[in-house]
């Protein structure tokens, strides 16, 4: 006998259409965790939606014998935007592989080190704006963040330099908020009203975010390099086991689709700095760790393995943060029958939607002690390796996992330890508690703080 799949009381036709706010779906996802537990479903427009939201769950449904990524619902509707990119594309489309092949080797961990220089120059550009701001200057922490995520990414995988650390906000940072808003929204509304109502700003957004990347490509034709970096891959490298390459449409689409999947870097590093600042404590042992190993000296990419705190640091945030809030699942297709879950408890039919909500994944309370507490330690050494393999799925999981993994922890590292090495800051309002929002990222909201040189 299974154990029936809680789900909160719904309305006829519409199921539970308002027990989710479409201007802020993960936070009411996580309150219906924190009501309904490990497993919960809803049902949206006569779509059932299951979510899991525990340890044990999420590694049973990351075994790829049993399961899948599931393209649906935000994930399409982005297509209008990026089409069948690596993020985009089903399982069926031949262009996954293709693309992915052609990509992959330039994100390796050894591929990704040969950027490190330039990624820690470009948080020193960051470090140098705030120390020379006036105490009393207050910063939007994910404004600016976002800032560098976009400056740092352009400059490692296309080979521009922005300079967009000052002066207005570039155009790429709200059209991507804007489309991937509306990709998630759009399930939830019937589909007149998206054409009616929202349609052209969809359009707008999207068309912004391609001229971005149409900018970058036409720059390097204009100015031609010697630079083996992804731009240069994409554009004249061949996949292994077709031959095919990419046109310029579909290298357009692998730029974007980059540009908002590096978004969760600055909505994790962000905050990192609101945990660290409510555990100042934190701060004084991270600095003590950075003094101890790199002194005055310039960071470079060997200290980075020799700095068990800070990493601590960095994954304590991602799995309090969830800057990279869930994935989407589906068992394989030809599964028979109900499929069960958890060792028979649950069951779920053949073909069901499921999504992992990492907030209730990385809180688990039969894996974490006092799972709200931020504790770098538990994350470091032994005791992050003895965690279960369910609790580090940040980055997805499998075939689908993040394939700029390796690139976003490497950035996550060297801007918190740049910052926490050379800058001082404090909230702007010390009462200020943690508020999220988000599409395809969790960031936090009107988090603002005040920094200067950091004082030794």
């Amino acid at each position: 006998m299974t154990t029936p799949i809680p789900q909160p009381p719904g309305i006829p036709l519409l199921g539970n259409i308002f027990d989710v706010d479409p201007n802020n779906t993960w936070t009411s996802l996580q309150k219906l965790w924190e009501k309904y537990g490990e497993i919960f479903k809803i049902t949206v427009l006569g779509q059932q939606i299951v979510f899991v939201g525990n340890a044990a769950l999420c590694a049973e449904l990351c075994d790829e014998k049993r399961f899948r990524k599931y393209v649906g619902g935000p994930i399409v509707e982005i297509r209008y935007a990026v089409h069948a990119s690596l993020f985009t594309a089903f399982e069926n489309e031949s262009s996954w592989g293709v693309h992915h092949r052609i990509l992959a080797p330039q994100l390796t961990p050894s591929a990704v080190a040969s950027h490190f220089n330039e990624v820690r120059d470009c948080a020193n550009e960051l470090a140098a704006k705030w120390r020379a701001l006036s105490s009393l200057s207050q910063v939007s922490a994910i404004g600016e963040l976002n800032r560098l995520d976009l400056e740092t990414t352009t400059l490692c995988f296309y080979g521009r330099k922005l300079n967009c650390l000052t002066g207005p906000e570039p155009s790429m940072i709200k059209a991507m908020d804007g489309a991937t808003s509306e990709a998630v929204k759009r399930p939830t509304r019937p589909k007149l009203a998206n054409l009616l109502f929202h349609q052209s700003k969809f359009e707008t957004d999207s068309k912004t975010m391609r001229r971005y990347a149409t900018e970058c490509f036409q720059y390097r034709k204009a100015n031609p390099t010697d630079r083996k970096d992804m731009l240069y891959t994409m554009m004249n490298a061949k996949d292994p086991e077709t031959g095919e390459s990419l046109n310029d449409e579909q290298i357009i689409d692998e730029m974007v689709t980059m540009s908002i999947g590096s978004s969760t870097a600055p909505c994790a590093v962000s905050s990192a700095i609101y945990y660290l600042l409510k555990n100042p404590d934190c701060i004084t042992k991270a600095r003590e760790e950075i003094d101890s190993v790199i002194g005055d000296g310039e960071l470079t990419h060997d200290y980075l393995d020799n700095l068990p705190y800070c990493t601590g640091i960095v994954r304590e945030t991602m799995r309090l943060s969830a800057a990279a809030p869930g994935f989407n699942i589906e068992p394989v297709p030809g599964t028979q029958g109900p499929v069960l879950l958890g060792g028979g408890q649950y069951q779920v039919p053949p073909k069901q939607t499921m999504i992992i909500l990492l907030h209730g994944v990385n809180r688990d309370p039969a894996v974490f002690d006092d799972p709200n507490a931020f504790r770098p330690e538990r994350m470091a050494g032994e005791a992050y390796d003895k965690l279960p393999e369910g609790t580090k799925k940040w980055f997805g999981n499998g075939k689908r996992v993040c394939i700029g993994r390796h690139y976003a922890w490497m950035w996550n590292m060297i801007t918190t330890v740049t910052l926490l090495k050379d800058v001082d800051f404090e909230m702007a309002d010390p009462s200020y508690q943690l508020k999220q929002d988000g599409w395809f990222n969790l960031r936090p909201v009107d988090f603002y703080i005040k920094v200067k040189a950091r004082a030794k």
